[in-house]
């Protein structure tokens, strides 16, 4: 019933209307508003007048520059960098191992061999001055269809403008061709590109220019067997790299002993088979117990640098990373180098990255939100911008190429590229690699994640085992590993590694918030005090004066609707109703009509007789003086 009544005298209220002008408004907010200035305008003289209302406006839209900066700066969502000291007992970072040579030669060779006869022949061309004095065996013929689908080919810049291409198997070369080609060797103004084409025989080709032929033979090389060891299941690549047992000779980790069977092994496209220590996939991260080198790993390796591919792999050594659990190594990118015939110390630190996430930054914290289908994700690792812009560019292989690099995982049902089924899968992939766009792509679409954990590495190095005790020690390892009184190790393949925290101080480095809410209110009221000495209160005053002027607005358009009704009314009707002293005038006269002859005095009246017109009542309508012809004598 309250509310009823309310309502009741809301809508009174709203149809009577505020009871006072714009004018009336404007001058009693003047007179009673807290805020400096209006009060001055309407209390002094014409001249203060003009020069108070002056400085009022002036200083009005000095605090509305200075808001609009102020909200500006806030909706910018700056964040400012701390650095903080911690200490505590850590985990051990996962510790990646793997051999800079992806694959045996002595397994991996009867896949290679062709390969291997077309590039001992094409660089046996290269080096010879002159033609004819080529010492290669001519007796078992060279794969060319295979130097075909990928050929190396040689440029002549003696003229710049117009370049000669020279195929290095190119067996009707004319005697010009022959002698430009001796010439160019001999001044060495050529260079050794790899040539790549949309499909065999076509116009449609780019060549890869190399400044080095050394550069050019190993690319050309890791082409064409990618596409040989793309055909071969996994399985047999996992057989054919580099076994655990051989590899890992020794480990110990602090006090303890260790062995291989505490490392997890992953296939890496780039260096075989790895191994991954306190990966944390199956069992609970080890910590460490102390800071110190006797409180790290210690390895011995055994990277068997005589088994190696010699066009393949033009490094030796171990190829390590030390990164977070559960996430997957990309060494091509972050790892080191550890040098055989060196005991290799790297001392850790831990420096640990907290970003803030939207709206203050683009991170995710485990890629659910990110538009890239993660393809690393079948190793069971988190998620890191580097499997993302990897992941990326095989979608777009597979849009584009119709086929997969062999280099990363593969989407379902896509094969990976080899040249007998793509035959353009190179020239496709080299544009792909060089285009700018689809590298931007890839950027915009992949996020950093909002909290990181880095490890800084301090790396020294000396020779092991020196040269007095590396007989007992090579005796020592031989018989361990193939139980042969006979050395079978050498400096060349032995590499020891240590691993260890350098303190237990770990840096964070976390975002903040440059700008809050809170410092956006006290920025704007310290502004609007600054230049107007207002408050909170004024602002409710003006917002008071807004929504008065909102109501006078609308109970004058509402009446303004009324009127415009009204005329519409008179406009449709131009003759005005009779008034109601017009009618009782008009019903009087009606009433006193002399009776017929013969009528008795009260008593009810007969009907009209048939044939007699009904009366006149137009004759009796009172004319208003406004509806008389212009010839009317009435006043």
């Amino acid at each position: 019933m309250n509310l009823k009544k309310y309502l009741v005298r809301a809508l009174h209220r709203l149809q009577k209307g505020p009871g006072y002008t714009y004018k009336e408004l404007l001058v009693w907010y003047c007179d009673n508003t807290n805020t400096h200035g209006p009060k001055r305008i309407i209390k002094e003289g014409p001249k203060k007048k003009l020069i108070w209302f002056f400085l009022t406006l002036l200083f009005a839209s000095l605090v509305f520059w200075q808001w609009g900066i102020l909200i500006n700066t806030y909706l910018s969502y700056n964040v400012t960098s701390s650095l903080s000291i911690g200490f505590k007992t850590m985990k051990f970072p996962a510790v990646t191992i793997c051999n800079a040579n992806p694959f045996k030669y002595s397994e991996v060779k009867p896949l290679l061999k062709e390969l291997d006869r077309l590039i001992e022949a094409a660089l046996e061309r290269i080096l010879q001055p002159t033609p004819g004095n080529s010492t290669e065996n001519v007796s078992l013929p060279l794969d060319l269809e295979l130097w075909n689908q990928i050929p190396l080919v040689l440029i002549d810049e003696h003229d710049k403008d117009n370049p000669i291409i020279l195929d290095i198997f190119e067996t009707n070369q004319t005697a010009v061709d022959n002698e430009t080609a001796t010439d160019s060797r001999a001044n060495k103004k050529y260079k050794l590109a790899v040539k790549l084409c949309s499909h065999q025989g076509s116009e449609n080709c780019t060549y890869r220019n190399f400044s080095s032929a050394a550069q050019a033979v190993t690319e050309w090389y890791i082409l064409q067997s990618t596409s040989i060891l793309s055909k071969v299941p996994l399985h047999e690549r996992i057989r054919m790299g580099y076994q655990a047992e051989d590899m890992i000779l020794a480990c110990l980790y602090g006090a303890e002993p260790c062995n291989y069977k505490n490392f997890t092994q992953i296939y890496h496209p780039d260096h075989g088979n790895c191994y991954i220590f306190n990966w944390g996939m199956d069992e609970e991260a080890l910590n460490s117990s102390n800071p110190g080198a006797e409180f790290g790993l210690k390895l011995i390796l055994d990277i068997s640098q005589q088994d190696y591919i010699p066009y393949l792999s033009s490094a030796a050594g171990a190829r390590l990373m030390l990164h977070q659990q559960k996430s997957f190594p990309f060494l091509k990118d972050q790892g080191i180098y550890a040098m055989a015939g060196t005991e290799t110390s790297i001392g850790v630190l831990v420096d640990e990255l907290e970003r803030m996430g939207y709206p203050y930054s683009d991170c995710t914290v485990n890629g659910s939100d990110v538009p890239v289908k993660n393809l690393y994700s079948q190793y069971n690792t988190s998620y890191s911008i580097q499997a993302c812009l990897r992941s990326c560019f095989q979608n777009h292989m597979v849009e584009i190429c119709g086929c997969g690099h062999y280099m990363f995982p593969l989407p379902e049902g896509v094969n990976y590229c080899n040249n007998e089924d793509n035959p353009g899968w190179a020239y496709c992939y080299s544009s792909l690699r060089a285009s700018i766009k689809q590298r931007q792509i890839c950027i915009d679409s992949c996020k950093e994640t909002c909290n990181d954990t880095q490890y800084k590495m301090t790396i020294s190095m000396a020779d092991w085992p020196s040269e007095a005790s590396e007989d007992w020690i090579f005796h020592i390892l031989s018989y361990e590993r193939d139980m042969s009184t006979n050395v079978t190790l050498d400096r060349n393949g032995i590499i020891k590694l240590n691993i260890y925290f350098q303190e237990y101080n770990y840096r964070t480095i976390s975002e903040s918030a440059a700008t809050t809410i809170v410092w956006l209110l006290s920025s704007l009221g310290g502004q609007f005090g600054f230049w107007m000495g207002g408050s909170v209160l004024c602002l409710i005053e003006f917002g008071e004066i807004i929504i008065d002027s909102l109501w006078i607005t609308v109970i004058n358009v509402i009446s303004w609707c009324k009127g415009l009704k009204q005329r519409r009314a008179r406009a449709q009707y131009p003759d005005a109703p009779p008034t109601v002293s017009e009618l009782v005038e008009a019903h009087t006269n009606l009433g006193f009509q002399h009776e017929p002859a013969g009528a008795v005095p009260g008593a009810p009246a007969l009907p009209p007789e048939p044939g007699t017109p009904p009366p006149n009542y137009d004759s009796l309508r009172v004319q208003r003086p406004d509806a008389l012809g212009p010839d009317s004598d009435a006043d």
